[in-house]
């Protein structure tokens, strides 16, 4: 019973945690513009948070170099299990622009694991708020609530 409690809450107010890997604060906007009353994520539950620990979804905007690389891990390694990551900007799918510079991964899933991939140089709001609503599909298909 307490379970399904807690599949209940997690799946009705998932709470993200935005990284800047090291954007150039395009897609940062973006992210903060879904979370602003023009499209107003919190009615749906969506909360940012400021502590890894309390987090159910990493939005990581910005290509990873070798100097964010080991703050990118640990603050993945803090999140409590079931935990989902979101790279939104073609910098966080592939490295953008940076693609082959040598101290720049080539995506977010190089140095972490990616469940959602969200592209556009920026993407809309509305790319990164259906982003949301596809990681809490993988999470009820994960817990055995849907096919």
């Amino acid at each position: 019973m307490l379970e399904k409690l807690v599949h209940w809450a997690r799946i009705r107010s998932p709470w993200i945690l935005h990284f800047n890997a090291s954007a150039c604060n395009a897609c940062d906007i973006e992210v903060i513009a879904a979370l602003t009353p023009r499209f107003d994520v919190e009615r749906f539950g969506i909360l940012l948070k400021g502590s890894p620990r309390h987090a159910d979804i990493l939005v990581v905007t910005g290509s990873v170099n070798r100097q964010v690389k080991a703050r990118l891990k640990r603050i993945y390694e803090q999140m409590p299990e079931p935990k989902f990551v979101m790279a939104v900007g073609t910098c966080a799918c592939s490295g953008g622009v940076f693609q082959h510079c040598y101290n720049v991964y080539e995506g977010v899933d190089k140095v972490i694991p990616v469940d959602v991939y969200v592209p556009g140089c920026p993407p809309k709001p509305e790319a990164i708020i259906h982003g949301v609503v596809k990681l809490i599909e993988k999470y009820k298909r994960a817990v055995g609530i849907i096919k």
